[in-house]
């Protein structure tokens, strides 16, 4: 068994994010950690801490959209079923989490491309099979050999209600895109929305969760280095209570 890493960190000055929600770290070393350390234990002095040394730790300002991440139906709206409570992310199955994964190439479809059904069938045309209930269909885009760059969030096709509801039929429950969103970039929709003036286009891939739950995986990486098929997703979120989202070290356990 292989095991190959799906996820990107959480850092500073990485342009993965829209301005405005990017994260922010502040790096804590050991010597402030030795002034914080000898403050909680009265008569303490530096010297007598190992080099003079205290811990390491961080503080965070993110969202939990920020890095690799797995977004719940309440993300999407307040319902999902066609009018069940939306599960929050602590509320997902654990089962969902651990499944065989299929990889689906998009990255031929230029930028901004919205998938369709169509597309769909001609990938599981390819691959020789339809995805199998729980199954977790990752989509390898344009997008991901764009990660870190200043165009990355305008980067790869994108997933509408269509495409999205034509998985879910198969009994899919966790899906998963390189790029910024599983829609397509923000970027590509407002010149579509700009054109036509149809506000149905504007995030459809999630709001297709009002009418059958599921959840997404967003900024994977190194989707390239997966085979079709033959390999199991392990996706679990971090358990933050009534949230849309969490983030997730994703890997990819190939056979071999």
């Amino acid at each position: 068994m292989r095991i190959v890493d799906l996820s990107v960190a959480i850092e500073n000055s990485v342009p993965a994010d829209p301005p405005g929600l990017e994260p922010e770290i502040d790096y804590l070393d050991h010597d402030a950690g030795a002034a914080d350390l000898t403050a909680r234990f009265t008569g303490l002095e530096r010297a007598q801490l190992p080099d003079g040394k205290g811990w390491a730790i961080e503080r965070l300002r993110v969202t939990t959209h920020n890095g690799t991440h797995m977004d719940a139906p309440w993300h999407y709206h307040p319902t999902m079923d066609h009018g069940v409570r939306a599960a929050t992310i602590d509320e997902i199955p654990l089962e969902w989490c651990m499944q065989p994964g299929m990889r689906l190439d998009f990255r031929e479809l230029p930028d901004g491309h919205v998938v369709s059904a169509d597309e769909l069938e001609a990938e599981f045309d390819r691959i020789g099979r339809r995805p199998a209930p729980l199954e977790i269909v990752v989509c390898n885009t344009a997008a991901g050999e764009r990660y870190g760059e200043a165009d990355y969030i305008d980067r790869g096709c994108g997933f509408g209600r269509e495409a999205t509801l034509a998985l879910l039929s198969h009994g899919v429950r966790v899906v998963g895109t390189d790029g910024w969103s599983w829609d397509a970039p923000f970027s590509a929709t407002a010149r579509r929305f700009a054109r036509d003036r149809d506000p149905a286009i504007i995030w459809e891939g999630h709001k297709a969760g009002r009418e059958r739950g599921y959840c997404q995986l967003e900024k994977l990486h190194h989707l390239e280095l997966l085979p079709d098929q033959g390999f199991t997703i392990v996706c679990f979120p971090v358990a933050i209570r009534s949230a849309s989202a969490a983030w997730a070290r994703v890997v990819a356990l190939v056979d071999e």
